[in-house]
């Protein structure tokens, strides 16, 4: 009787048990609110986040497009779309097997914002779920890429997941965070002198009285409004950094304190401080340089064809940082070609947002090229799409590459580099215009942004042509 009764009271103790496990099992599950998917690169697991993964496939042929990056195999036919094709592994110099044209490739079709394109990976597992919670930082021993790149890493099924942040990866606005925080202080820290440019009136005639205080009275409220002048655009200066990376100093800062006065005309008292991205960009709109990322006029481009030096050099070399989408280096190159009909051109366009430099070399001319002044320089296809001649797609060399650690460049000729100094850190400025000074040629010029002044002591001349102004050592 007493044995039975132990029994009964295991029984019952292990069903309780049971239904413990099931409840925190389910709670488990419940708790399971992030998803990615599984893949693997060199024998080590990896994994993206599920919402930028559109789908997966496998293919096989890719259709070759020169003057691409090593990483990109070329481009693909998906049911219509063509996207560009990268290898994740070349582009994290992890070894790659040889090749075969027939052997199938895994891909792993992503979005980012809204351009799709494909990667390549070894192997890919499943679509794995955990709890945010659990993911841990990313720390330099966890794989075998820049660890910027890593969001984190989680274990889940007896694996250990290196999560890729594919913002960061494909994206040109993200830098590196904590030095951009410390240079923002310092930045704020700067001592700047704002003087008010409204215009001083003529105080009227002071009665006996008013003469000995209204001086001193005076002074004190100019004072207090330069301070608070002052003071609001140290914010303005702060925030600029936060919101769009725009860094101030001596490059861009006369045009700043311009544009600040303006702004206080524009928002009234109290309402000058930037809220947000939007207030930012509103800042920053008269600042960018006309034609910036876009294509070309043809008075712009006879414009720029005017600055461009007289050379008889068989070979011309040109530094574009900052191409974006390319629109700029083909309108550049064409101009160039019309310039220099005779020589061998090299355009070394550079961009630190993967998935422009990755499209570019398949954009399509602008629909109105064939009757502009793009026209020479351009074919129409059957489908009455327009492209650009081959000896101008030969011309461009677009690179994945950031122009504060550029790779060894020949001698240049030209640099085009539009609005690139002021979205970097100080440092970087003095980096890039070191580079300038280093590369350039003693007969080159230099193009920066409309708004953008290289100081004296950077060892070059402004000489304005026409409409546009160049920089060319002393």
């Amino acid at each position: 009787m007493e044995a039975k009764t132990i029994q009964e009271r295991l029984k019952n103790a292990l069903m309780v048990t049971e239904e413990v496990a099931d409840t925190r099992e389910v709670k488990t599950i419940a708790a399971v609110d992030f998803r990615m998917v599984g893949f693997s690169l060199s024998g080590k697991d990896y994994g993206i986040d599920i919402m930028n993964v559109k789908e997966i496939a496998k293919a096989g042929q890719f259709t070759y497009v020169p003057n691409t990056l090593p990483f990109v195999l070329g481009v693909y036919n998906l049911r219509g779309d063509i996207i560009p094709i990268l290898d994740l592994r070349l582009f994290f110099n992890i070894s790659v097997p040889e090749r075969k044209d027939n052997t199938l490739q895994n891909l792993l079709i992503l979005t980012v914002g809204e351009q799709t394109f494909g990667v390549v990976v070894d192997k890919i597992d499943k679509v794995v779920g955990v709890q945010s919670s659990k993911i841990q930082p990313p720390h330099p021993l966890f794989g075998d890429i820049n660890i910027k790149y890593i969001s984190g890493v989680v274990e889940a099924d007896k694996h250990l997941y290196i999560l890729l942040d594919i913002a960061k990866i494909f994206n040109s606005r993200v830098g590196e965070e904590d030095k951009e925080r410390t240079y923002a202080k310092q930045v704020f820290q700067q001592p700047l002198s704002v003087k008010q440019s409204a215009p001083q009136q003529k105080a009227p005639a002071a009665t006996k009285t008013e003469k000995t205080t209204a001086p001193a009275e005076e002074k004190k409220e100019e004072k207090s409004v330069t301070e608070t002048s002052e003071h609001d655009l140290k914010f303005i200066i702060e925030s600029l950094y936060m919101y769009r990376k725009f860094t101030v100093t001596t490059l861009n800062e006369q045009w700043v304190r311009s544009r600040f006065s303006a702004w206080c005309k524009e928002r009234g008292s109290g309402k000058t401080q930037l809220q947000n991205e939007d207030d930012a960009d509103a800042f920053l709109r008269p600042f960018w340089s006309q034609y910036t990322g876009k294509w070309w006029s043809q008075a712009f481009a006879d414009a720029v064809y005017k600055i461009l030096p007289e050379n008889s050099a068989k070979q011309i070399f040109v530094w574009n940082p900052g191409c974006g989408k390319g629109m700029e280096s083909y309108a550049l190159a064409c101009v160039l070609r019309k310039k220099y009909p005779a020589a061998y051109l090299r355009i070394y366009a550079q961009d630190t947002d993967l998935l422009n430099v990755s499209n570019a070399p398949l954009l399509a001319a602008p629909p109105e090229a064939a009757t502009s002044w793009y026209a020479p320089f351009v074919t129409k296809k059957a489908n009455g799409e327009c492209t650009f001649t081959q000896n101008i797609k030969d011309s461009i060399m677009f690179e994945y590459h950031d122009c504060q650690n550029t790779n060894a460049l020949p001698s240049i000729d030209i640099i085009f580099a539009r609005d690139v100094l002021s979205l970097l850190s100080k440092s970087g400025q003095e980096t890039v215009v070191a580079d300038f000074d280093e590369k350039i040629k003693g007969n080159g010029i230099i193009v920066i942004g409309e708004n953008e002044l290289l100081p004296p002591s950077s060892g070059f001349v402004e000489k304005t042509v026409g409409t546009l102004k160049v920089y060319m050592k002393k």
